[in-house]
């Protein structure tokens, strides 16, 4: 995610750091490379021009903070600034008012009808009840897409394929919710491969029928700056209440995302991470904002963890580990459960310096590929071997390394790995234990006598 921005700007970074001082001179060369670098993003021009000028005013102007060094202090103001831009504070969606409407919009191809399938299951997790509406009677199968996808995530879906007036499945659509209690619709509405006049008509006649609270413009990120020309002529159009990017996992260089607001004052709700129906998470412009400048996310892994990882199980392998009763198959349940959090490259970026090793896909590749081929040696075996791994002798290991498709060395390595974590885990257990039961005594004499 904005990997090529983000090396960029670190790349400027370390000049910015050394800084004793701080004066227009001096720092003009390390922001005449961020400017660069956002406009190589894609980055509109006038965006990027007044950024840096921002910037500029800022630090020259600005006192320096005898705690921290110029640079740094600089690096905080690009930060703040970054910020502002990607839209100062997160804007959450309207849903109050019951039946909540919200209209999918946008070009063909940007990713409509998979963002609303990922949309009513977000809505859904905040207690609503969706209807998912096929208001696009022109693109081949859209219809069959949006069933499939409300077949997938287990929420009624509104195709009536007899008719192709989208006034009337709007009216229509709303009666159905009424009558069966959703109190969500989300229409996905037809796109077209360029913005036409036919098709923005039919669009205002629909906003008209089913008076939205949000009409929502979904964005192809990678589409860079003319998805912001895009934008514009939308919200002339619809009146927007805000977009949602798709496909920022991609090579996707940020010129979207880093425009949008500055250009058509519009707030980013949403973002597409991936192509799963739970990589959909709500755009936060500072914790985005520290991703971009490498800082990594912890507080969205954090809340990734909360939601996708079973809180009692990961209680209950806590306890084996501090009994030393870990075995090989609590090891497959603890890489399943990460694997819920989404890529490899997905979390390291979210971590502090994690921008670093993602932009070296050839060690993520690797990484990956050994957690797979990790989960495929112990699937392998059977149950009793996961819980005894002392019963695998050399005839064993031969069948599961075959089963596996891997050599028995990396087996052996996988054992050994294994085995002096188990080792490691029992030892912190009996050195716990031991502090619990002197703290119990009541006496700090106690606890330092060991």
């Amino acid at each position: 995610m904005f990997d090529s921005l983000s090396g960029k700007l670190q790349s400027a970074f370390k000049n910015l750091r050394g800084l004793g001082t701080i004066s227009e001179s001096n720092i003009s060369d390390s922001l005449r490379e961020v400017r660069m670098a956002l406009l190589e993003a894609d980055v509109n021009f006038k965006v990027a021009r007044d950024f840096i000028e921002r910037v500029k005013q800022k630090a020259v102007g600005q006192e320096v903070v005898k705690s921290i060094q110029p640079g740094q202090q600089i690096i905080k103001i690009i930060q703040d600034e970054l910020v502002e831009l990607l839209g100062s504070e997160s804007t959450e969606l309207s849903l109050s008012q019951k039946p909540v409407c919200m209209m999918m919009v946008g070009l063909h191809g940007s990713g409509k009808t998979t963002t609303s399938g990922k949309l009513a299951k977000w809505v859904n997790g905040k207690g609503l009840s969706p209807l998912l509406v096929a208001a696009d009677v022109y693109r081949p199968a859209a219809m069959e897409q949006l069933e499939t996808l409300g077949k997938q995530l287990g929420f009624p879906v509104f195709a009536p394929r007899n008719q192709s007036d989208v006034i009337k499945i709007g009216r229509e659509a709303l009666k159905k919710a009424k009558a069966e209690g959703q109190d969500c619709v989300i229409f996905d509405t037809a796109g077209r491969l360029q913005i036409d006049q036919p098709l923005v008509q039919e669009l205002v006649q629909l906003r008209k029928e089913v008076k939205p609270r949000e009409t929502l413009l979904v964005l192809d990120a990678a589409t860079g700056q003319e998805a912001v020309n895009v934008a514009q002529h939308f919200d002339e159009a619809l009146d927007i209440t805000g977009a949602i990017l798709t496909k920022l996992d991609g090579d996707a260089r940020g010129g979207a995302a880093l425009s949008l607001k500055a250009v058509t004052g519009k707030p980013i709700k949403f973002a597409g991470i991936g192509e799963k129906l739970e990589d959909f998470e709500p755009f936060y412009p500072d914790r985005m904002a520290s991703r971009i400048l490498g800082m990594g996310d912890v507080v969205s892994l954090v809340e990734k963890a909360q939601d996708q990882v079973d809180a009692d199980e990961s209680k209950r392998l806590e306890e084996k580990m501090r009994k030393g009763q870990f075995t090989l198959e609590d090891f497959l349940e603890q890489l399943r459960q990460m694997k819920k959090l989404g890529s490899l490259e997905s979390i390291v970026g979210m971590l502090p310096g994690g921008s670093d090793m993602t932009q070296n896909p050839d060690q993520i590749n690797k990484a990956e590929k050994e957690f797979k081929h990790m989960e495929g040696m112990i699937c392998a075996m059977t149950p009793h071997e996961r819980r005894n791994p002392q019963v695998l002798n050399a005839r064993r290991r031969q069948r599961i390394a075959k089963g596996s498709g891997v050599k028995v060395a990396e087996l052996n390595n996988l054992l050994r790995r294994f085995d002096q974590m188990q080792k490691t885990m029992k030892k912190m257990g009996k050195f716990q234990k031991q502090m619990m039961k002197k703290m119990g005594k009541g006496s700090l004499s106690g606890m330092l006598k060991g």
